[in-house]
């Protein structure tokens, strides 16, 4: 008769064969805590009578432990939502030159904080400014490591314990619960409401400027649309109001775009370049949604504010990496070089005609001997352009168990992330690089044979 006294020791255990290669993968110290957690698993499930696992049953476990151990909770997946902005799945995707810009000053070391004409320190505010200015027609520019962060600071930096101006219908919550009337309170800025949820004048601003202010701000409503009964004051009336006034302007775009989104079918989405023209102080966008870059804040406006921004402490607690300066600055260069449609991933994604979608699904479809090709709608996603849609193609599996086979299709490598609609799944080719379709097809293949 088989007892606990029967296990086998750790000892025993870590001098065994199949141990050996375990201590040369993940070394001796974690190889004994996960042979250790595997004995202590039996211990406290085992019964009288139960059969005793063998030595290399225990090593098998405490393989599996250490694979899970060391595998990375963040890993690439194949995209196949339609949502070229999925902000679950990291929003935009780099451009190659952007990623070879970040694995040049990852390399070794780099010039972040060092002038390299006077050999004396530098700054790290330089390094896309010059490309900001350029591309907006600022006086400055500055990059932080969010635009929430960039919408703090500047708050902080210009309105603490100040009266802030902004129409009711802007008061808005993104993802995360990120609110702007939180973000003014812990900024030390005074809320100012003006207008109704739906309809806000220029004499409703004018009546809140006949009290002190720091700011006017206008946030951009860029994940919803209020419409029907509704009236916003154009920019440039409001920004030469405030400047009336005395009082600065400052637009929180929220996405912000470089390129006229009109002319890929959506709605216009407002232009960072635009706003500067309008005559605002300071302008506040995200680097990694329309701009298809990696995550960042980005300031740009006159230097007297930028200044002021840059002397704040709080920049030194929001200020951006140099992987983030780096890929940021090769993004910049696309719009400057004009190949941003040709070369940046997002705008690729939108500007692909609904045909481009239709071939690719077809392919997908002869690959795998199965499907249908289907008319369907992509996305922008990331809190821009809400309910705007771009027409195109997808391949339409029907399957016993759709919530099953997507799990199917997440698990192991190189996870694939679809959609269902209609109790159907489906591959939208929008988001799916032409460079992974065969891994797309390997995986659609494999979840089709578990069935």
């Amino acid at each position: 008769m088989t007892g606990l006294r029967d296990l086998p020791s750790t000892d025993s255990l870590l001098k065994s064969s199949s141990a050996a290669e375990l201590i040369h993968l993940y070394g001796r110290e974690l190889t004994l805590q996960a042979v250790r957690e595997a004995l202590e698993r039996f211990r406290e499930a085992y019964k009288p009578g139960q059969i005793i696992p063998s030595e290399t049953e225990f090593i098998a476990q405490a393989d599996k432990a250490l694979r899970r151990w060391f595998e990375p909770t963040l890993r690439p997946v194949l995209n196949a939502t339609g949502v070229i902005l999925h902000t679950n799945l990291g929003r935009a995707p780099l451009s190659r030159e952007a990623i070879e810009a970040v694995v040049k000053v990852m390399n070794g070391y780099s010039s972040l904080e060092f002038n390299l004409e006077n050999g004396k320190r530098g700054s790290r505010l330089v390094h896309a400014e010059e490309l900001l200015k350029r591309l907006t027609g600022a006086e400055a520019a500055m990059v932080v490591n969010n635009n929430a962060s960039a919408v703090l600071l500047a708050l902080t930096a210009l309105a603490r314990r100040r009266r802030v101006i902004i129409s009711r219908s802007q008061l808005v919550e993104i993802g995360g619960g990120f609110r702007v009337p939180d973000v003014m309170k812990q900024s030390g800025a005074h809320l100012a409401e003006v207008g109704t949820t739906n309809r806000v004048h220029l004499s409703d601003y004018e009546e809140a400027l006949k009290e002190p202010a720091a700011l006017v701000l206008r946030a951009h409503s860029s994940n919803f649309r209020i419409i029907g009964f509704t009236s916003e004051v154009a920019l440039p009336e409001l920004a030469q109001l405030a400047h009336r006034y005395g009082v600065g302007m400052m637009d929180d775009l929220g996405s912000g775009t470089l390129l006229d989104t009109s002319r890929y079918g959506l709605v216009k989405e407002p232009m960072v370049q635009d706003s500067i023209s309008a005559g605002v102080d300071l302008v506040c966008f995200s680097g990694d949604k329309l701009l298809g870059g990696p995550q960042a804040g980005i300031l740009v406006g006159r230097k007297e504010c930028i200044d002021r921004l840059r002397k704040h402490p709080l920049a030194r607690a929001v200020r951006a990496d140099k992987m983030c300066l780096a890929a940021l600055s090769a993004t910049l260069m696309h719009y400057l070089k004009g190949d941003a449609e040709q070369k940046i991933p997002i705008w690729q994604m939108i500007s692909a005609s609904p045909t481009e979608m239709a071939h690719r699904a077809r392919l997908w479809q002869t690959r795998l001997g199965i499907g249908e090709v289907v008319k369907s709608l992509s996305t922008v996603g990331g809190g821009s352009l809400p309910e705007e849609t771009l027409a195109g193609y997808s391949l339409q599996l029907s399957v016993s168990s759709p919530d099953r086979f997507l799990a199917r299709l997440r698990a192991g490598e190189m996870p694939v992330i679809a959609r269902i609609e209609d109790d159907k799944v489906l591959f939208d080719p929008r988001t799916i690089f032409p460079t992974d379709d065969e891994r797309l097809i390997e995986k659609i293949h494999s979840a089709l044979r578990e069935q």
